[in-house]
């Protein structure tokens, strides 16, 4: 929790949107979505590129320091402010969630327990987006090793890298559509290399 307030308050000014973002945003048009939730919604770089598509969008953020950066920048939408693991915040369902690079944060228990209340919260013919680190990722293999594939950071970031098995195993009973690998710029600095994430895609069929 310390490292990511920290985190926030070295970052004291909006980013571009991600790519991952910018390609959500179009699957979400393309398939008529009208409102989606955010979790981990940070200090809302990514907000915005669907807000000013007319996508109504609401937040979960577990730093506090991240959601007064969101207001300080003018993101005047509904944030809860705890951990995802607290899900649901509210009893509304979604036409969509984009979930940006938390998945892979949590433990094997946690993520697909968040995989469950993201789908519990989303309506009949939803999709829901999530972007993860892959095992293409330069950092894969570094660090102390926790388990297969989840490893900790010298910052003490734990990560889970995921492959195409892992992939089908935690996402196949959440209506997974696609996978793909996505090239992600780094925006805020441009002596550090792209970072590959997957961007899972799932919908949610009507019962």
């Amino acid at each position: 929790m310390e490292f990511w307030e920290a985190s926030f308050l070295e970052k004291q000014v909006m980013y571009e949107p991600t790519d991952s973002a910018i390609k959500a945003k179009d699957i979400f048009i393309d398939k008529s979505v009208k409102n989606i939730l955010l979790p981990g919604i940070g200090y809302g770089r990514n907000a915005k590129v669907f807000i000013e598509k007319g996508i109504d969008v609401t937040g979960i953020e577990i730093s506090k320091t991240a959601i007064d950066l969101a207001r300080k920048n003018g993101l005047d939408i509904p944030i809860f402010h705890g951990p995802v693991r607290d899900m649901p915040f509210n009893n509304k369902q979604y036409d969509g969630i984009f979930s940006h690079a938390l998945i892979h944060l949590l433990n094997q228990e946690e993520r697909l327990q968040f995989l469950q209340d993201c789908y519990n919260q989303l309506k009949p013919n939803g999709y829901m987006i999530f972007t993860t680190v892959s095992k293409g990722a330069p950092m894969y293999g570094k660090g102390k090793q926790l388990d297969k594939d989840y490893y900790e950071t010298k910052d003490g970031v734990k990560l889970y890298f995921y492959d195409a098995e892992s992939i089908d195993q935690d996402f196949k009973d959440y209506g997974l559509v696609d996978s793909f690998e996505v090239e992600e710029p780094n925006k805020d600095s441009s002596n550090k290399p792209s970072m590959k994430f997957t961007m899972i895609i799932c919908r949610k069929d009507e019962k």
